[in-house]
């Protein structure tokens, strides 16, 4: 928690139908090797959802309370614990969630919606906390005194509330309401039947509750040991944080069932704050919440429940349908462009390296849609002082296999003349002769645009555009940019998937060797980019915790030790170097041409990201 990292526990544990002695048995064991903040059981979990009319019956209703003592006396987990019971109040039975630390009950909080069709009948057996919220704001239980009702639980870093599962289902829920008044995490206990097609529903339901709540929601469900006689419960439990599905399981086992998972907080906390509907909702919908304070655990030797993914930007599910849509938003980006000013030709230099490359493939694309002919995309290799064989034959390559209007303008005697004309010593190999390579580039780019009445088509991708790995008026500048949205890991990505899925035969050879090729800029001997700038795999990692996840410095070298295994001097140089780019270089963020956004969140000074160029950060 030091680092914003709460790690929860769902658990469907094996159960018997109204014996309370078993099912409490079956919890403390699922318990005794947790090493987690808190754990959650479903609705009725000790008593069972399945119970019927002895839900009436003052022998269930005493094995519930004795079952409760039970665990209070026999927990030796440190963390806080939500189960589930029936509950007397002036003889109303209540379906309620009981939370408890230990051998203390913090708190009790009773199910409002109850479902009453179809396959259920909860009116006939239990009452709505509608009914009793107004007249008890404390209960005694085991002869604790406990706060009951509309709580939430709090420890300054969590905040929480709880649904007992058809609360999720209501048109304003609880959870709702519980989110704008403080709650960063809803945790719904449940016993939701299993019929086809409700496992997508009610993944939908969680999914969007946690987008709404601008939250993490968790959901437990009863187990297939609940009753089958009518019906059969799965144990579908699911972890979502704002609309991203973060684990989930559904399995269908008699035994018991254990899922471990960790919820960003910190995140959380972030998106909220940049949530400018959220924070109105705060203000609109102001109610009385009872807060009941408590302490996490400390966990000692904290591992992360799962792997985490190295590559954040790079699309894992639905791969061929999110490369079209990534591909869909760079080339009618570019197509509303030209479309919009009548210009009808384009200009782009191509180096055989990842952007230029991509760029082309989005043009070629563009143009099709548009219905132009692709020779009216003039494509320009511009060898200078240090270009290889292998970028340039590439670039030749892919450029006859397009189609395009493709030709050849040797630099090296022009830059020489420049270096001449500014008085630089052509041996020195310092900023002025690398820029003067890249403004060399440009300036031929711009005055060929003026010439053939095209457009200059920018190359620049994300990730260099964040950490200012660009020339001043020289690469950094065009008429548009397609790739100013796009990592260069999903870079990558793109071309791969255009050589897999559009572009395939006599293709793939050529664009997998682009992506094979070590990025260079190629404007000085033996140079190599991630040897000056690290990886981009890391960058982009560091790019998308700052950017997407609203992390610090000192959290993102925390992620890097654990997600890397970089040791604590290079973490701190990868950051510290990342950091000292990003905001160093806003100057050319703000002169920046058109791009279209592609993910969650763009750099360009006109939409997303907007800091003065002479900030003063440090890391």
């Amino acid at each position: 928690m030091d680092n914003g990292f709460l790690k929860v526990t769902l658990i469907s544990p094996k159960m018997e139908v109204a014996n309370p002695d078993f099912n409490v048995k079956e919890m403390l064991k699922s318990l005794e090797k947790l090493n987690s903040h808190i754990a959650v059981f479903p609705e009725l979990s000790i008593s069972s959802y399945s119970c019927g009319d002895l839900f009436f019956h003052k022998n269930l209703l005493d094995d519930s309370y004795q079952g409760l003592d039970y665990f209070l006396k026999h927990n030796s987990y440190e963390g806080l614990c939500i189960l589930g019971m029936p509950i007397i109040l002036d003889q109303l039975v209540l379906n309620c969630a009981i939370v408890v630390q230990k051998d203390k009950i913090l708190g009790v909080v009773p199910k409002f919606y109850l479902p009453n069709t179809k396959e259920y009948y909860e009116k006939r057996w239990f009452n709505s906390g509608f009914d009793c919220i107004d007249n008890y704001q404390e209960i005694c239980l085991l002869e604790q005194t406990v706060p009951f009702g509309n709580l939430i639980f709090d420890d300054n870093e969590v905040s929480f509330g709880i649904e007992i599962c058809e609360d999720m289902w209501a048109t304003i829920s609880p959870g709702n309401l519980l989110s704008v008044n403080g709650a960063n995490l809803i945790i719904n206990i449940s016993a939701s039947n299993e019929v086809v097609g409700k496992e997508h529903v009610r993944r939908n339901a969680v999914l969007e509750h946690s987008r709404k709540n601008s939250g993490a929601y968790i959901y437990v469900s009863a187990g297939a040991s609940e009753s089958s006689s009518d019906t059969v419960f799965s144990g579908h439990n699911i972890v979502a944080n704002n609309a991203r599905l973060i684990r989930e399981t559904n399995v269908f086992s008699l035994e018991t069932e254990i899922l471990e998972t960790d919820i960003d907080i910190n995140r959380l906390k972030y998106e909220r704050r940049i949530n400018s509907s959220y924070r109105d909702s705060v203000l609109k919908y102001r109610l009385k919440y009872q807060t009941v304070k408590f302490d996490l655990p400390e966990i000692k030797n904290f591992t992360f429940s799962e792997s985490w993914d190295k590559l954040p930007f790079v699309p894992k599910e639905d791969i061929k349908k999110t490369y079209e849509r990534i591909a869909s938003i760079q080339e009618y980006g570019l197509a509303k462009r030209l479309k919009h000013t009548g210009i009808k030709n384009l200009v782009i230099g191509i180096s055989g390296g990842l952007d230029s490359s991509l760029a082309l493939l989005v043009a070629v694309n563009a143009f099709k849609h548009l219905g132009l002919d692709v020779k009216n995309i003039h494509a320009y290799t511009l060898p200078a002082l240090h270009t290889s064989s292998r970028t340039n034959e590439n670039a030749k390559k892919l450029m006859k296999l397009l189609g395009v209007t493709a030709e050849e303008i040797d630099l090296s005697e022009h830059i020489k003349d420049h270096l001449a004309l500014i008085k630089h010593d052509i041996n020195v190999q310092d900023t002025t002769y690398e820029n003067t390579q890249a403004r060399a580039r440009t300036m031929v780019l711009m005055n060929l645009a003026n010439k053939l009445d095209a457009l200059v088509l920018g190359t620049g991708d994300l990730s260099e555009i964040a950490l200012g790995w660009s020339t001043y008026n020289g690469d950094q500048m065009s008429m548009y940019n397609v790739n100013g949205g796009v990592p260069k890991t999903v870079v990558r990505f793109m071309i791969k998937a255009y050589a897999d899925y559009l572009y395939q035969d006599g293709f793939k050879e050529v664009l997998y060797d682009i992506i094979a090729t070590p990025i260079t800029p190629e404007l000085k001997a033996g140079q190599a980019t991630e040897d000056i700038i690290g990886k981009y795999e890391i960058n982009d990692f560091i790019l998308y915790r700052y950017m997407i996840a609203g992390d610090t410095a000192e959290r993102i070298k925390y992620l890097l030790e654990r997600i890397f295994a970089l040791d604590k001097d290079l973490s701190n140089a990868y950051v510290d170097n990342f950091f000292s780019r990003f905001f160093s270089q806003q100057f050319k963020r703000a002169a920046s041409p058109d791009s279209p956004k592609v993910f969650d969140f763009a750099l360009s000074p006109r939409s997303d990201f907007k800091i003065v160029s002479d900030i003063k950060r440090s890391s």
